[in-house]
Protein backbone atom coordinates (compact mmCIF):
# COMPACT_ATOMS: atom_id res chain seq x y z
CA UNK A 1 0.00 0.00 0.00
CA UNK A 2 2.70 2.32 1.04
CA UNK A 3 4.43 1.98 -2.48
CA UNK A 4 1.54 2.17 -4.08
CA UNK A 5 0.77 5.77 -2.60
CA UNK A 6 4.07 6.72 -3.53
CA UNK A 7 4.21 5.65 -7.10
CA UNK A 8 -0.03 7.60 -7.20
CA UNK A 9 1.70 10.78 -5.83
CA UNK A 10 4.72 10.81 -8.86
CA UNK A 11 2.44 9.51 -11.26
CA UNK A 12 0.91 12.69 -10.42
CA UNK A 13 3.61 15.10 -10.83
CA UNK A 14 5.03 13.19 -14.12
CA UNK A 15 1.83 14.38 -15.74
CA UNK A 16 2.56 18.04 -15.00
CA UNK A 17 6.65 17.49 -15.66
CA UNK A 18 5.93 16.48 -19.12
CA UNK A 19 4.02 19.94 -20.30
CA UNK A 20 7.40 21.51 -18.81
CA UNK A 21 10.02 23.62 -21.19
CA UNK A 22 11.98 20.36 -23.10
CA UNK A 23 15.30 23.07 -23.11
CA UNK A 24 15.60 23.78 -19.53
CA UNK A 25 14.49 20.28 -18.53
CA UNK A 26 12.61 22.16 -15.63
CA UNK A 27 9.82 20.91 -13.55
CA UNK A 28 5.95 22.31 -14.15
CA UNK A 29 5.37 21.08 -10.21
CA UNK A 30 7.71 22.28 -7.38
CA UNK A 31 8.52 21.26 -4.23
CA UNK A 32 7.04 23.56 -1.67
CA UNK A 33 6.41 23.36 1.88
CA UNK A 34 4.89 25.40 4.72
CA UNK A 35 7.44 26.01 7.09
CA UNK A 36 5.05 27.61 10.01
CA UNK A 37 4.18 23.80 10.81
CA UNK A 38 7.71 23.92 12.41
CA UNK A 39 6.83 25.48 15.34
CA UNK A 40 10.62 26.13 16.71
CA UNK A 41 13.19 28.64 15.81
CA UNK A 42 15.77 27.89 13.78
CA UNK A 43 18.51 31.41 13.92
CA UNK A 44 21.02 29.22 16.14
CA UNK A 45 22.79 26.17 15.51
CA UNK A 46 21.31 23.94 18.27
CA UNK A 47 17.98 25.00 16.91
CA UNK A 48 18.70 24.21 13.27
CA UNK A 49 20.86 21.35 13.75
CA UNK A 50 17.53 19.95 15.35
CA UNK A 51 15.15 21.12 12.18
CA UNK A 52 18.40 19.53 10.14
CA UNK A 53 18.13 16.56 11.38
CA UNK A 54 14.43 15.96 11.31
CA UNK A 55 14.77 17.13 7.61
CA UNK A 56 16.91 14.28 6.58
CA UNK A 57 15.15 11.93 8.40
CA UNK A 58 11.99 12.78 6.26
CA UNK A 59 14.31 13.40 2.53
CA UNK A 60 16.21 10.25 3.27
CA UNK A 61 12.54 8.42 3.44
CA UNK A 62 11.57 9.85 0.42
CA UNK A 63 15.06 9.37 -1.53
CA UNK A 64 14.51 5.47 -0.70
CA UNK A 65 10.66 5.32 -1.65
CA UNK A 66 11.11 6.84 -5.40
CA UNK A 67 14.52 5.02 -5.74
CA UNK A 68 12.51 1.53 -5.83
CA UNK A 69 10.24 2.51 -8.77
CA UNK A 70 11.06 0.66 -11.49
CA UNK A 71 11.95 1.72 -14.57
CA UNK A 72 8.82 1.71 -16.53
CA UNK A 73 7.17 3.18 -13.09
CA UNK A 74 9.94 5.53 -13.53
CA UNK A 75 9.54 6.85 -17.07
CA UNK A 76 5.73 7.15 -16.61
CA UNK A 77 6.19 9.20 -13.52
CA UNK A 78 8.82 11.56 -14.97
CA UNK A 79 7.42 12.31 -18.08
CA UNK A 80 10.26 11.32 -20.02
CA UNK A 81 10.74 9.10 -23.33
CA UNK A 82 13.66 6.88 -21.88
CA UNK A 83 15.21 6.97 -18.86
CA UNK A 84 19.53 6.94 -17.57
CA UNK A 85 18.52 4.63 -14.42
CA UNK A 86 22.59 4.41 -14.22
CA UNK A 87 22.63 7.94 -13.85
CA UNK A 88 19.14 8.30 -11.20
CA UNK A 89 20.96 5.16 -9.24
CA UNK A 90 24.16 7.84 -9.31
CA UNK A 91 22.86 10.53 -8.03
CA UNK A 92 20.49 8.84 -5.80
CA UNK A 93 23.40 6.97 -3.91
CA UNK A 94 25.22 10.32 -3.68
CA UNK A 95 22.91 12.02 -2.49
CA UNK A 96 22.24 9.52 0.21
CA UNK A 97 26.25 9.69 1.11
CA UNK A 98 25.39 12.91 1.52
CA UNK A 99 22.56 12.97 3.30
CA UNK A 100 24.87 11.32 5.76
CA UNK A 101 27.29 13.12 6.51
CA UNK A 102 24.88 15.93 6.75
CA UNK A 103 22.99 13.71 9.23
CA UNK A 104 26.13 12.71 11.14
CA UNK A 105 27.34 16.96 11.11
CA UNK A 106 23.95 17.84 12.52
CA UNK A 107 24.00 15.06 15.46
CA UNK A 108 27.20 15.99 16.87
CA UNK A 109 25.48 17.34 19.97
CA UNK A 110 22.84 14.64 20.44
CA UNK A 111 24.61 13.40 23.46
CA UNK A 112 23.25 16.53 25.27
CA UNK A 113 19.91 15.58 24.23
CA UNK A 114 18.82 12.47 25.13
CA UNK A 115 15.11 13.28 24.71
CA UNK A 116 15.33 14.73 21.57
CA UNK A 117 12.97 12.88 19.49
CA UNK A 118 15.39 13.89 15.80
CA UNK A 119 18.62 12.17 17.72
CA UNK A 120 18.96 8.11 16.43
CA UNK A 121 19.66 6.08 19.12
CA UNK A 122 22.85 5.94 17.77
CA UNK A 123 24.24 7.50 14.62
CA UNK A 124 24.08 5.20 11.33
CA UNK A 125 27.45 3.86 10.19
CA UNK A 126 26.47 3.94 6.53
CA UNK A 127 24.15 4.97 4.46
CA UNK A 128 21.85 2.16 4.24
CA UNK A 129 21.90 1.97 7.90
CA UNK A 130 20.74 5.36 8.21
CA UNK A 131 17.66 4.38 5.77
CA UNK A 132 16.81 1.77 7.44
CA UNK A 133 16.52 3.98 10.98
CA UNK A 134 14.54 6.74 9.29
CA UNK A 135 12.01 4.27 8.66
CA UNK A 136 11.65 2.67 12.34
CA UNK A 137 12.17 6.70 12.88
CA UNK A 138 8.70 7.89 11.19
CA UNK A 139 6.70 4.76 12.62
CA UNK A 140 6.99 6.66 16.23
CA UNK A 141 7.08 10.35 15.74
CA UNK A 142 5.82 12.18 19.06
CA UNK A 143 2.06 13.71 19.17
CA UNK A 144 1.76 16.84 17.38
CA UNK A 145 4.24 16.19 14.45
CA UNK A 146 1.92 14.55 12.00
CA UNK A 147 0.84 17.60 9.89
CA UNK A 148 4.73 18.85 10.04
CA UNK A 149 5.69 15.23 8.64
CA UNK A 150 3.10 15.10 6.29
CA UNK A 151 4.03 18.51 4.72
CA UNK A 152 7.29 17.43 4.69
CA UNK A 153 7.21 14.24 2.99
CA UNK A 154 4.57 15.79 0.22
CA UNK A 155 7.55 18.17 -0.08
CA UNK A 156 10.69 15.73 -0.08
CA UNK A 157 8.85 13.16 -2.77
CA UNK A 158 8.71 16.29 -5.21
CA UNK A 159 11.73 17.84 -4.96
CA UNK A 160 13.05 14.14 -4.69
CA UNK A 161 10.88 14.10 -8.11
CA UNK A 162 12.44 17.08 -9.61
CA UNK A 163 15.97 15.89 -9.12
CA UNK A 164 15.53 12.05 -10.46
CA UNK A 165 13.63 13.47 -13.71
CA UNK A 166 16.98 15.91 -14.12
CA UNK A 167 19.42 12.94 -13.42
CA UNK A 168 16.99 10.07 -15.78
CA UNK A 169 17.67 12.85 -18.67
CA UNK A 170 21.15 13.17 -18.15
CA UNK A 171 23.14 13.33 -20.01
CA UNK A 172 21.16 13.53 -23.32
CA UNK A 173 19.82 16.72 -21.84
CA UNK A 174 22.27 18.00 -19.35
CA UNK A 175 22.00 19.87 -16.07
CA UNK A 176 23.37 20.79 -12.89
CA UNK A 177 22.43 17.24 -11.89
CA UNK A 178 26.02 16.26 -12.07
CA UNK A 179 29.64 17.18 -13.40
CA UNK A 180 31.57 15.59 -15.97
CA UNK A 181 35.05 16.79 -14.40
CA UNK A 182 36.59 18.62 -11.81
CA UNK A 183 36.99 21.93 -13.83
CA UNK A 184 32.90 21.78 -12.66
CA UNK A 185 31.39 22.53 -8.98
CA UNK A 186 28.24 22.93 -7.26
CA UNK A 187 28.57 23.45 -3.97
CA UNK A 188 28.55 20.21 -2.46
CA UNK A 189 32.33 20.73 -1.43
CA UNK A 190 31.30 23.65 0.53
CA UNK A 191 32.13 23.53 4.76
CA UNK A 192 29.25 22.51 7.12
CA UNK A 193 26.46 25.45 7.20
CA UNK A 194 28.56 27.56 4.52
CA UNK A 195 26.03 29.14 1.71
CA UNK A 196 26.90 31.04 -1.89
CA UNK A 197 24.38 33.13 -3.33
CA UNK A 198 24.33 33.41 -6.67
CA UNK A 199 22.24 35.26 -9.73
CA UNK A 200 21.27 34.63 -12.86
CA UNK A 201 20.11 36.34 -15.95
CA UNK A 202 20.87 40.00 -15.28
CA UNK A 203 21.47 42.66 -15.84
CA UNK A 204 18.04 44.15 -15.94
CA UNK A 205 17.98 47.84 -17.45
CA UNK A 206 18.52 50.90 -15.36
CA UNK A 207 15.94 51.10 -11.65
CA UNK A 208 14.83 47.38 -12.56
CA UNK A 209 14.96 44.21 -10.30
CA UNK A 210 18.72 43.75 -10.56
CA UNK A 211 19.62 47.35 -8.73
CA UNK A 212 16.61 46.84 -6.05
CA UNK A 213 18.94 43.19 -5.71
CA UNK A 214 21.64 44.85 -5.79
CA UNK A 215 20.53 47.58 -2.86
CA UNK A 216 18.69 44.80 -1.18
CA UNK A 217 22.11 42.66 -0.44
CA UNK A 218 24.00 46.10 0.46
CA UNK A 219 20.90 46.73 3.11
CA UNK A 220 21.83 43.13 4.58
CA UNK A 221 25.99 43.22 4.02
CA UNK A 222 25.97 40.17 1.89
CA UNK A 223 27.60 38.58 -1.41
CA UNK A 224 27.17 37.04 -4.36
CA UNK A 225 27.85 35.61 -7.66
CA UNK A 226 26.01 37.86 -10.57
CA UNK A 227 25.98 35.46 -13.67
CA UNK A 228 25.51 38.32 -16.33
CA UNK A 229 24.12 37.80 -20.11
CA UNK A 230 26.60 39.43 -22.36
CA UNK A 231 23.72 40.65 -24.40
CA UNK A 232 21.91 42.55 -21.42
CA UNK A 233 25.20 43.72 -20.37
CA UNK A 234 26.08 45.74 -23.39
CA UNK A 235 22.35 47.07 -23.72
CA UNK A 236 22.77 48.57 -19.72
CA UNK A 237 26.46 49.75 -20.60
CA UNK A 238 25.08 51.65 -24.00
CA UNK A 239 22.22 53.11 -21.58
CA UNK A 240 24.22 54.01 -18.40
CA UNK A 241 27.87 53.39 -18.78
CA UNK A 242 30.46 51.37 -17.49
CA UNK A 243 31.12 53.26 -14.35
CA UNK A 244 27.95 53.42 -12.94
CA UNK A 245 27.39 49.72 -13.57
CA UNK A 246 31.00 48.88 -11.95
CA UNK A 247 29.47 50.87 -8.89
CA UNK A 248 25.94 49.79 -8.96
CA UNK A 249 27.96 46.06 -8.24
CA UNK A 250 30.65 47.54 -5.89
CA UNK A 251 30.89 44.61 -3.15
CA UNK A 252 29.54 42.05 -5.39
CA UNK A 253 31.26 39.66 -7.73
CA UNK A 254 30.16 38.92 -11.95
CA UNK A 255 30.99 36.50 -13.87
CA UNK A 256 29.85 34.98 -17.06
CA UNK A 257 26.72 33.97 -18.01
CA UNK A 258 26.77 33.55 -21.57
CA UNK A 259 25.96 35.63 -24.64
CA UNK A 260 22.27 35.03 -24.44
CA UNK A 261 20.18 32.71 -22.56
CA UNK A 262 19.91 29.66 -25.11
CA UNK A 263 21.53 25.84 -24.07
CA UNK A 264 24.95 26.05 -24.72
CA UNK A 265 24.65 22.40 -25.31
CA UNK A 266 22.63 22.59 -28.34
CA UNK A 267 24.50 26.12 -30.04
CA UNK A 268 27.20 25.90 -32.20
CA UNK A 269 28.61 29.01 -31.50
CA UNK A 270 28.46 28.97 -27.24
CA UNK A 271 32.69 28.81 -27.14
CA UNK A 272 31.93 32.43 -29.10
CA UNK A 273 29.35 33.15 -26.60
CA UNK A 274 32.03 32.97 -23.56
CA UNK A 275 34.70 34.70 -24.80
CA UNK A 276 32.77 37.61 -25.99
CA UNK A 277 30.85 38.00 -23.01
CA UNK A 278 34.25 37.45 -20.76
CA UNK A 279 36.17 40.21 -22.97
CA UNK A 280 32.93 42.48 -22.44
CA UNK A 281 33.24 41.92 -18.08
CA UNK A 282 36.62 42.55 -18.28
CA UNK A 283 36.55 45.97 -20.06
CA UNK A 284 33.34 46.55 -17.97
CA UNK A 285 34.35 46.43 -14.15
CA UNK A 286 37.47 46.41 -11.96
CA UNK A 287 39.23 42.99 -12.82
CA UNK A 288 38.78 42.06 -8.62
CA UNK A 289 35.12 41.86 -8.93
CA UNK A 290 35.47 39.48 -12.01
CA UNK A 291 34.54 36.07 -11.01
CA UNK A 292 36.95 33.28 -13.05
CA UNK A 293 33.40 30.86 -13.77
CA UNK A 294 31.19 30.28 -16.05
CA UNK A 295 27.45 29.42 -15.53
CA UNK A 296 25.67 27.63 -18.32
CA UNK A 297 22.12 28.76 -19.15
CA UNK A 298 19.90 25.96 -18.15
CA UNK A 299 23.42 24.11 -16.53
CA UNK A 300 23.38 23.04 -20.29
CA UNK A 301 26.65 22.46 -21.94
CA UNK A 302 28.62 19.69 -23.66
CA UNK A 303 30.52 17.26 -22.21
CA UNK A 304 33.77 17.37 -23.77
CA UNK A 305 33.79 21.01 -22.55
CA UNK A 306 36.35 20.68 -20.29
CA UNK A 307 39.38 21.35 -22.14
CA UNK A 308 37.84 24.59 -23.63
CA UNK A 309 36.86 26.13 -20.09
CA UNK A 310 40.25 25.16 -19.12
CA UNK A 311 42.41 26.92 -21.72
CA UNK A 312 40.52 30.12 -20.51
CA UNK A 313 40.95 29.91 -17.29
CA UNK A 314 37.25 29.15 -16.51
CA UNK A 315 35.92 26.64 -14.26
CA UNK A 316 32.07 25.67 -14.88
CA UNK A 317 30.11 27.11 -11.75
CA UNK A 318 26.69 25.06 -11.11
CA UNK A 319 24.34 24.95 -8.12
CA UNK A 320 22.92 22.64 -5.65
CA UNK A 321 20.31 24.82 -4.32
CA UNK A 322 17.98 26.16 -7.02
CA UNK A 323 14.97 28.70 -5.49
CA UNK A 324 12.81 28.02 -9.07
CA UNK A 325 11.94 31.63 -8.14
CA UNK A 326 11.69 32.42 -12.33
CA UNK A 327 8.76 30.15 -11.90
CA UNK A 328 5.21 31.77 -12.02
CA UNK A 329 3.67 29.10 -10.12
CA UNK A 330 5.91 29.80 -6.66
CA UNK A 331 5.58 33.02 -5.05
CA UNK A 332 7.80 35.02 -2.76
CA UNK A 333 6.86 32.88 0.28
CA UNK A 334 7.43 29.31 -1.53
CA UNK A 335 10.94 30.62 -2.63
CA UNK A 336 11.65 31.63 1.34
CA UNK A 337 9.96 27.99 2.61
CA UNK A 338 11.60 26.01 -0.10
CA UNK A 339 14.85 27.57 0.21
CA UNK A 340 15.41 27.17 3.63
CA UNK A 341 14.00 23.67 3.80
CA UNK A 342 17.19 22.55 1.11
CA UNK A 343 19.39 24.39 3.36
CA UNK A 344 18.09 22.20 6.64
CA UNK A 345 19.08 19.26 4.02
CA UNK A 346 22.01 19.98 2.07
CA UNK A 347 23.75 21.69 4.97
CA UNK A 348 25.36 23.48 2.84
CA UNK A 349 25.96 25.28 -0.84
CA UNK A 350 25.47 27.45 -3.78
CA UNK A 351 22.03 28.92 -3.89
CA UNK A 352 20.43 29.71 -7.40
CA UNK A 353 18.34 33.32 -7.64
CA UNK A 354 17.65 35.52 -10.74
CA UNK A 355 17.81 39.26 -9.93
CA UNK A 356 15.61 39.83 -13.44
CA UNK A 357 12.71 38.34 -11.18
CA UNK A 358 11.46 40.52 -7.91
CA UNK A 359 11.33 37.40 -5.61
CA UNK A 360 14.38 37.11 -4.36
CA UNK A 361 14.71 40.88 -3.14
CA UNK A 362 11.37 39.55 -1.02
CA UNK A 363 12.60 36.40 0.11
CA UNK A 364 16.27 36.76 1.00
CA UNK A 365 15.66 39.52 3.84
CA UNK A 366 13.18 36.44 5.10
CA UNK A 367 15.70 33.89 4.71
CA UNK A 368 18.45 35.75 6.58
CA UNK A 369 16.58 36.44 9.47
CA UNK A 370 14.99 32.89 9.78
CA UNK A 371 18.00 30.97 9.91
CA UNK A 372 20.17 33.47 11.84
CA UNK A 373 23.22 33.05 13.07
CA UNK A 374 23.49 29.23 12.44
CA UNK A 375 25.02 29.86 8.88
CA UNK A 376 27.83 31.49 7.30
CA UNK A 377 26.97 33.49 4.27
CA UNK A 378 30.71 33.14 1.93
CA UNK A 379 31.72 35.75 0.90
CA UNK A 380 32.00 35.66 -2.59
CA UNK A 381 35.61 37.01 -3.42
CA UNK A 382 36.64 34.50 -0.63
CA UNK A 383 34.59 31.14 -2.29
CA UNK A 384 36.69 28.77 -2.95
CA UNK A 385 38.25 27.44 -6.42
Amino acid sequence: MKSALVLTAALALGATLVSAPARAAGPAAVAQVDPSLWTEAIDRRPGFDKASRAALLVYVGALDELRRLPDADMTAAFGVKSLNRASVERWAARETDLALANYRAASIDCARYAADWTCLDAVPASASALTSAATAWAARLPAGQAAWHANLAAFARTYVAEQMRLAALFPKTTSEIDRFNDGEWNGDALPDTRFLLSFDDGPSAPGGSTDDTLRMLATARRSGVFFLLGGNLQARVARGGADALAAAYRGQCVASHGWEHQSHQRWDAWQDSVTRTQALLRTTFPEAMVAPWFRPPYGQRTADSGAFFREQGLRVALWNIDSQDWNARVSANDVTGRIVTLMLIKRRGVLLFHDVHPKAQVALPVVFARVGTAVEWQECREAPL
